[in-house]
């Protein structure tokens, strides 16, 4: 018969656990880092390469929708990166948490989409295809992820209106802003 004892690394009874900042300093984050890196290098070796002799090929609608949809994917990758770089350089402690958070403010991140609303996507080179449903499939990781840890409870709302602090995290949850009321 052996007895439980809490280990150091095991948070004490009552502790709340950021899931947000336990994975931050994760392998699991080293991962999808590398994993955002590879896709940046892969696109931009793709766009530089093969894709630039397929985009000649094209014609009319096809080159516009190729050209805007590789501005698109260039423009989600260097957001997805700036968010990963500002994690990264957090965990590695070259950052403070205000200066993430004043760095994180400035990168757009999108909520999920999808390629299904963009008319003629099937008529890309397959490709570009590839990495776009790539880089759609880590944006919505890593959104759900920035979710995850930006999660604050102000802890005074907290304190003073359990009913209110439950509002603010339905609102952080479906990112709708918040009406103050009165008693609110």
């Amino acid at each position: 018969m052996s007895t439980r004892t809490d280990s150091p690394a095991r948070p004490a009874k009552g502790t709340t656990v950021s899931f947000g900042e336990h994975f931050a300093a994760s392998d699991q984050f080293d991962a999808i880092f590398k994993e955002g890196m590879g896709l940046v290098e892969r696109t931009a070796a793709y766009l530089d390469g093969p894709g630039r002799k397929e985009a000649r090929a094209l014609r009319g609608p096809i080159a516009v929708l190729y050209a805007t949809e590789s501005m698109r994917l260039t423009t989600r990758l260097l957001e997805l990166a700036s968010w990963l770089m500002i994690r990264r350089a957090l965990k590695e402690g070259e950052i403070t948490t205000e200066e993430a958070r004043a760095k994180r403010e400035r990168v757009k991140l999108r909520g999920p989409a999808r390629t299904s609303h963009v008319k003629g996507f099937a008529d890309l080179p397959l490709g570009l295809r590839q990495l776009i449903d790539a880089s759609y499939a880590l944006s919505d990781r890593i959104f759900q992820l920035d979710r995850a840890i930006a999660v604050v409870v102000d802890q005074a709302l907290a304190t003073d209106n359990p009913v209110g602090a439950q509002v603010t995290r339905l609102e952080e949850a479906f990112s709708k802003p918040r009406r103050r009321t009165i008693g609110f």
